[in-house]
């Protein structure tokens, strides 16, 4: 299962219409997850490494991520996070 990452343009950020996401914060800590719907999410600050069978995906400010449905995980959030999220099939 492949993780999308990438370094939006604000064109692009406009499109998916980003800022009206909801938006969800996380202190430091570590917990596994798993994707029960794909998830695109806009990290606006913090730093996490996400563990995947697949190998680990370093996320910072300013990536724009796309986790498939499926996906089983451990976040390590290594900096206070803060991202807009929105979950279903969305193309970036």
């Amino acid at each position: 299962m492949k993780v999308i990452k990438k370094k939006p343009t604000e064109e692009e950020l406009e499109r998916l219409n980003v800022k009206s996401w909801p938006t969800w914060t996380s202190d430091v800590h570590r917990f596994d997850w798993s994707y029960s719907d794909t998830e695109t999410c806009y990290f606006l600050e913090g730093k996490v490494v996400v563990e995947t069978d697949e190998g680990n995906i370093e996320i910072e400010k300013g990536d724009l991520v796309q986790f498939p449905k499926g996906l089983k995980c451990v976040w390590d959030v290594k900096e206070p996070v803060k991202k807009h999220y929105n979950f279903g099939d969305i193309k970036i």
